[in-house]
């Protein structure tokens, strides 16, 4: 199956490539967007990509982009970016980042990930499969009451009691083993259904969310990409859900207020001195003929800032 970057034309724009800048791709995944970028770049420019998923480092299209001396490829979660661009001596030198967010398309397919309830396999959700525990051996041993903290606040599940009484009901007979096994069992704990969203939806998102610490991982991003970042560089999101572009959002409105104050100066308030980033544009959703050709696009939101 074909792996199509989202808002590639609308990223592109938003970075602003210039052919001897030095860019960071965050979420490498299948190298879409790597590889476009790279297209648009000179003999002196750069580009270093970064994925914690060990079969995105090894894909074929990483081996193909390794042969292109501007490319550097490292594992790793992009909440390490500064540790990993002072590394290599960039700090202060990046001309533009992406970040897209989520889990991704080849993710999903593989049903031996145990990302998606609509293929049958492992109960893993590990974005890096190599660390860490996995869905199943979380849903063992969680407490009741966490399981529905989890469920409600980051899949925002209306039903998260039903589903989580569900699961401690269910392991006391046998553990849940397989993604089908649990999304049988919310099927049958949900009393009402959405139109044209499966019933596991919310709850699969929430598990995953927590089992890699994405709303851990992001802020912790953000902030670094300011730090790395040059003036005049940009910064360029893409979220999934509304809990994600929620913090991307406000980190964005917070860094380009300046911080308050009171009490510091004769006149207390925000100070411009503090700002950081300059908010590029309005937010930006994929079109009607993208979300057709590619309908993992429809709740994609991109939004962009520069570092002043």
């Amino acid at each position: 199956m074909k792996h199509l970057p989202v808002m590639l034309d609308e990223v592109l724009q938003a970075l602003a490539i210039k052919a001897d800048g030095i860019y960071l791709d965050g979420t490498f995944g299948r190298g879409g967007h790597s590889r476009e970028i790279l297209r648009r770049l000179g003999d002196a420019g750069r580009l270093l990509a970064i994925d914690r998923d060990a079969d995105a480092i090894d894909s074929q299209n990483a081996r193909e982009m390794r042969d292109d001396h501007r490319f550097q490829l490292q594992q790793g979660c992009f909440s390490r970016m500064q540790q990993i661009v002072e590394g290599k001596g960039l700090s202060g030198r990046i001309d533009g980042i992406l970040l897209d967010l989520g889990v991704s398309s080849p993710q999903l397919d593989d049903p031996q990930r145990g990302f998606s309830f609509l293929r049958n396999g492992p109960l893993d959700m590990r974005m890096d499969a190599g660390t860490g525990m996995t869905a199943a051996a979380w849903l063992e041993q969680v407490e009741e009451q966490e399981l529905v903290r989890v469920l409600f606040e980051y899949g925002e599940e209306r039903f998260a009691r039903r589903i989580a009484a569900a699961v401690v009901r269910q392991r006391i007979e046998e553990p849940l083993r397989t993604t089908r096994q649990l999304a049988q069992l919310i099927e049958e704990a949900v009393p009402i259904r959405e139109k044209h969203k499966h019933p596991a939806t919310r709850s699969f998102q929430a598990i995953r969310i927590f089992i890699n610490r994405e709303l851990e991982a992001l802020p912790e991003a953000l902030g670094q990409a300011v730090q790395v970042l040059k003036p005049g560089g940009r910064l360029v999101v893409i979220s999934f859900h509304s809990l994600e572009d929620r913090i991307v959002k406000r980190f964005i409105r917070d860094q380009s207020r300046g911080r308050y104050r009171p009490g510091k100066y004769p006149e207390p308030g925000l100070h411009q001195e503090d700002r950081r980033l300059r908010k590029i544009g309005r937010a930006v959703r994929a079109g009607s003929r993208e979300v057709a050709e590619n309908p993992r696009a429809r709740s994609a939101v991109l939004r962009c800032a520069e570092r002043i």
